[in-house]
């Protein structure tokens, strides 16, 4: 075989200024520190979050994206397309648990899942594929057991979200895939470039390979030093009492921790750090906040819009959003 399909990296318009964004941040911390800024009591609070969080972080979102460029390059879809052989009540857990042995994180899932559709597999379970995969990734999985080891929880949380996501996952691959793969792909094919045919010389594959690390390490993190500094910025900023009165309300509590996630668009292999800073949040409404992220957030509403039809995105918001709020609450029983 001397072709095969291999997607082709979105460009890489971030490597143009992550590099001087990340160098700006240090040598912003640095000045502060040097000048005293930094013994200031809430910029001190806020440095210290915010370096946390992405100390911790950084080395997963650098491992999913280097697990991500060897699956994209070096791995066919045609291991997931055997799915499309099994029986249709099969096809759906099986496609769950397919995020095992395809570990993407939830923008590669998507055009993923696209591609599976489109290839015959059952609509309902290529979306389980698209919104499980990102939580049975091993590294978010081995990420959120780190990030809550240290409260004595990490299997806890593991077991917790590896459930939630599945029942999640689901719920919206059997609501939504009762429509046809006419019905729920955007009939327009996708922009040129998206996948293309390239040689499988070893040379090509090396440099598709590292355009795709470098382009997946700095998109994704781009978000993690978003998520957190939004995360550092919410415990610096508002006042304590105020955060307790949320937090006291379970239900209020939780949907604002998973408005939070949608906003700051986070990569699931690194969000498991920034949630278990808002320990003033019970465990239930930080769940919440794990497995809501990587199915609907900020980024996702546009790739979604890229590859289905536009009811898309707001069919999907109708089950997950009750699913995963009365999920968590549940959770938050056992987890206690």
């Amino acid at each position: 075989m001397s072709q095969t399909a291999v997607a082709a990296p979105s460009p890489l318009r971030f490597e143009r200024w992550a590099p001087p964004l990340f160098g700006g941040l240090l040598l912003l911390l640095l000045a502060g520190r040097l000048l005293g800024f930094t013994d200031v009591a809430p910029i001190q609070t806020f440095a210290i979050i915010f370096t946390a969080i992405v100390v911790e972080a950084l080395p997963f979102v650098l491992l999913g994206a280097f697990a991500a460029a060897l699956i994209e390059v070096y791995v066919s879809d045609r291991l997931l397309g055997k799915i499309t052989q099994l029986p249709t009540f099969l096809q759906l857990p099986a496609a769950a648990l397919g995020g095992f042995a395809f570990p993407v994180c939830e923008c590669g899932s998507v055009p993923v899942a696209r591609r599976l559709i489109k290839r015959g597999m059952h609509p309902g379970a290529g979306v389980v594929f698209m919104l499980a995969s990102p939580v049975f990734n091993p590294i978010v999985l081995l990420s959120t057991w780190v990030a809550y080891s240290t409260r004595g929880l990490g299997t806890q949380m593991v077991i917790g979200r590896a459930t939630l996501g599945l029942v999640t996952a689901l719920a919206a691959g059997w609501a939504l895939g009762a429509e046809g793969a006419q019905e729920l792909l955007r009939s327009k094919e996708e922009a040129s470039g998206t996948e293309h045919e390239q040689g499988v010389g070893a040379s090509a594959k090396r440099r598709v390979f590292i355009e795709h690390l470098s382009g997946d390490f700095f998109f994704m993190g781009k978000f993690l030093l978003a998520g957190a500094a939004l995360a550092a910025g919410f415990q610096t900023m508002l006042p304590q009492s105020l955060i307790s009165g949320v937090a006291r309300t379970a239900v209020i509590g939780t949907l604002a921790l998973m408005t939070i996630a949608f906003l700051s668009s986070l990569c699931s292999e690194a969000d498991a750090f920034v949630a278990v800073s808002f320990t003033q949040f019970p465990l239930g409404s930080q769940l919440a906040f794990l497995v809501f992220g990587p199915v609907l957030d900020l980024k996702l509403v546009f790739l979604y819009s890229a590859a289905f039809r536009k009811r898309f995105v707001l069919s999907l918001a109708a089950v997950v959003v009750p699913t995963v709020l009365a999920g968590s609450l549940v959770a938050e029983v056992f987890l206690r």
